[in-house]
């Protein structure tokens, strides 16, 4: 029996176009694999709370799933999603760095119970449950990611602002439309994937990764180091495609059901060897 695969799939421009709907071919390549035994699951920048529905809309089976950049993983347990491993950090010196370089912009910070505190609203991002208050009480308490928002500044000006404010002591990324996402040092989706590896006892070989963003360089670095693959979408920036091991097409013309295709059909999984 051919062993199944650990599959990390990047949400916004990998699995999803722009306007949130499928890339072609997606539903299909992902049932396949379901199907077939192998371990399909999401990696994702986004929070738990809008991450669940592509899970569900998928109708995927994992027994965890990476949020946050890898800062939180949640696993179905008796039928419960739990947050199984969260990790956080203290926002004080980073939102004073950060304030004192953008006072204008609109600043959020999700806590390790997944609860979002936020200045302003913020177009795009999922505030329900979530509690506005003053830029000083972001920092009242540990959190699992600081997200900056600046309407006006594009992704030079954020890796510009990062090089001055000395942001070496936390893991960071550029969002796909220009926001500035903040993690615990050392955190990315591919520090999570490998605890999800090790508990679920994957060889790495057998790992396949698909991204389209900066933080997905952590992902690729990882699955390559553990033997795996790890596919950049077309549309990427280059220094994701340069990060992966493989380039497919872009996310409109359906990249990621044709990397996934080239991953065993059901009857190869299932056939004694």
């Amino acid at each position: 029996m051919t062993a199944p695969w650990l599959i990390g799939l990047d949400v916004d421009g990998t699995i999803l176009l722009q306007d949130e709907t499928m890339s072609p071919g997606v539903p299909e390549a992902v049932a396949r694999l379901r199907d077939a035994g192998h371990e399909v699951t999401i990696a994702t920048g986004r929070s738990w709370m809008a991450t669940r529905r592509y899970v569900e809309e998928l109708e995927l089976t994992p027994e965890f799933v990476v949020c946050s950049n890898g800062a939180v993983t949640m696993r179905m347990v008796d039928g419960e999603w739990i947050r199984w491993n969260v990790e956080t950090f203290d926002p004080s010196p980073v939102l004073a760095l950060l304030q004192d370089r953008l006072p204008e912009a609109r600043y959020m910070v999700e806590l390790g119970s997944g609860q979002r505190l936020y200045t302003q609203q913020l177009d795009d991002w999922t505030l329900d449950g979530g509690r506005q208050v003053t830029f000083e009480e972001l920092a009242d308490e540990p959190v699992s990611r600081i997200v900056v928002v600046s309407p006006g500044h594009d992704e030079e000006d954020f890796h510009r602002l990062v090089a001055d404010a000395g942001l070496n002591e936390v893991s960071y990324a550029i969002g796909w439309t220009a926001w500035l996402d903040i993690a615990p040092n050392g955190v990315d989706k591919g520090t999570a994937l490998e605890r999800v590896r090790g508990e679920l006892g994957f060889d790495g070989e057998r790992v396949l990764v698909a991204g389209d963003g900066r933080n997905d360089i952590g992902m690729f670095t990882w699955s390559q180091s553990v033997g795996g693959r790890a596919v950049a979408m077309g549309q990427a920036p280059a220094e994701v495609k340069d990060a992966a091991g493989e380039v497919t097409l872009d996310v409109i013309d359906g990249g990621l059901a044709r990397a996934l295709n080239t991953l065993p059909a059901p009857a190869q999984v299932n056939a004694g060897e």
